[in-house]
């Protein structure tokens, strides 16, 4: 009975093992996609105080341009003898325009205003995320290595199966936090460019019949805001799980990402596949892009390539891919011991994979980047 019970007990613990190497990866991507977030958000903070004081100085403007024009209203009010109709017509027209920009500039900065105490309070919660998802990254190896040096008693793989229990408590917590990052960034994103773009829209209407011209400019710039709010969407859809993945596969979603890195930096791209291109279990798939994308992330980011080759070979029981740049490269001696959090998914992605990694660089002399999968017959 006791040797059943440890061979059950065996199988939980190992079991556990598994569980925990494949939640690895997600954990990796909640801490770039957390980091990423907050650098975005840094940024959005920045822009949004530069914005509030454009708007403070802007309702300063009409403040001073309003009573102006109230002066001169009260001046023909008192001396309407002397001024021609159209003259005092003009004080009031004016006045009323001024009044009507002056209330368009405060509700602009209260907005900013709002807006801005919001991305602060954000950047706060997400800099806690981000220290906290570090932390429990770097607690992964530890805990791994701890199940796997304990499997010699009955004893120790009962505390073994308890530290792994708490873990996997962990990695749900890990998993809400990261449904509640997205839901922010839905939130702060095109649902906050819904709300600008209502806000827009009432402005329009009032503008229909005291200035149409203006009305005309102000559904352009609405147009423009709903053009980017559409963008924010699927950008965030991309990144949850480009949907040409599953429709289309893996080259053409590598191929998407390039176009995309194109378009933001100028960076030329050459796609070659050789074999039969295929469809790979999804795990497969999506593991492989993942890693190429990551790679692709370091040429946009570290580079300062001009071009970027990607090559992916199908085969029968393998499938390797090349990412190849002809950027500034680094020494691989000199950045050992301290990878990026991008290159330790990688290497943990490759790893779940069971495949191989390979990573070539020189200064001056460009990186390149080998993967292989093995693929189950």
């Amino acid at each position: 009975m006791k040797n059943l019970d440890v061979k059950i007990l065996d199988k939980i613990v190992k079991t556990t093992i598994a569980t925990v190497e494949k939640s690895k990866t997600q954990l990796f991507d909640i801490y770039e996609a957390a980091k990423v977030e907050m650098e975005k958000v840094r940024q959005d903070v920045v822009r949004i105080k530069t914005e509030t004081a454009d708007a403070i100085f802007k309702v300063d403007e009409f403040e001073k341009k309003e009573r102006r024009s109230r002066l001169r209203l009260m001046e023909v009010s008192r001396n309407f003898r002397k001024y021609a109709e159209a003259d005092i017509k003009a004080a009031y027209e004016d006045t009323s325009n001024v009044q009507l920009e002056l209330a368009m500039a405060k509700l602009q900065e209260q907005n900013l205003r709002r807006q801005r105490d919001d991305l602060e309070l954000r950047l706060k919660a997400l800099k806690n995320t981000v220290e906290k998802a570090e932390s429990l990254v770097s607690q992964v190896g530890a805990v791994l290595g701890y199940l796997g040096n304990q499997m010699g008693s009955v004893v120790t793989q009962i505390e073994t199966l308890q530290a792994s229990q708490n873990f996997g408590a962990k990695i749900i917590r890990a998993q809400e936090e990261e449904r509640r990052r997205v839901a922010r960034e839905i939130h702060d994103g095109p649902a906050q460019a819904m709300a600008n773009i209502v806000f827009r829209a009432e402005v329009c209407e009032r503008l229909v019949d005291v200035d149409l011209d203006r009305a005309k400019n102000e559904l352009k710039d609405l147009r423009e805001q709903v053009r980017v709010a559409l963008r924010e969407t699927r950008t965030i859809i991309f990144d949850l799980r480009p949907m040409t993945l599953d429709d289309l596969g893996l080259v053409p979603t590598i191929r998407r990402v390039l176009e995309t890195i194109k378009e933001r930096c100028g960076i030329f791209f050459e796609v070659k596949v050789l074999g039969e291109e295929k469809r790979l279990d999804i795990h497969v798939e999506i593991g492989l892009f993942r890693i190429i994308q990551e790679a692709l992330n370091n040429v946009e980011k570290h580079s300062k390539a001009t071009t970027v080759w990607v090559r992916i070979d199908f085969r029968p029981s393998v499938v390797s891919a090349v990412v190849e740049d002809d950027g500034q490269g680094f020494d691989p001696a000199s950045a050992s011991g301290n990878e990026s959090f991008g290159l330790m998914g990688m290497r943990e992605r490759i790893n779940l994979l069971g495949g191989e990694l390979t990573i070539k660089s020189e200064i001056s002399k460009g990186t390149l980047v080998f993967v292989t999968v093995p693929l189950t017959q």
